[in-house]
């Protein structure tokens, strides 16, 4: 067992408030697509609040919905993400999110144990849009590997 978990941020500028009409389809879905995470093999733990889901954690702004989580892997979260019944809402994204200007996701390794909270999280999103990918702050793109014990 690996002594290091991989971390996710996903960040989301909603187009419509989370409570218009124009966002019923991606609210209707959240609680499937949390469940189908957290079945899927490589799966730790993710960001939850009183609901049941993140959408009440904003951190980045009112606008800005977050997806923080743990895997055991990259493999494990990229088949979740790329090859599940997740992939209905990326081909969906465009209808409910507005495209950023820089990086919206970022991915760094954690001690097994540690859970990240959204201040640790943003600052690794800070990093890789500042520094670009890095052993502290990178993306599918570019990977690095869980630290060497």
């Amino acid at each position: 067992m690996s002594r290091y978990h991989l971390a996710q941020l996903n960040i989301a500028s909603m187009k419509e408030p989370l409570e218009s009409p124009g966002m019923a389809d991606f609210v209707a879905n959240l609680e499937r697509i949390n469940a189908l995470a957290e079945s899927s093999p490589g799966f730790v733990w993710r960001l939850q609040d009183e609901a049941g889901d993140a959408t009440a954690i904003r951190p980045f702004g009112e606008q800005v919905l977050v997806n923080l989580s743990l895997w055991q892997d990259v493999e494990s979260l990229g088949d979740y993400v790329y090859k599940s019944a997740h992939t209905e809402m990326l081909k969906r994204r465009n209808e409910w999110f507005s495209r950023l200007g820089e990086a919206h996701m970022v991915l760094w390794w954690v001690p097994a144990g540690h859970l990240p909270d959204v201040q640790e999280a943003a600052e690794r999103l800070r990093l890789l849009r500042g520094s670009g990918p890095t052993a502290q702050a990178f993306s599918f793109r570019e990977r690095f590997a869980a630290p060497v014990a």
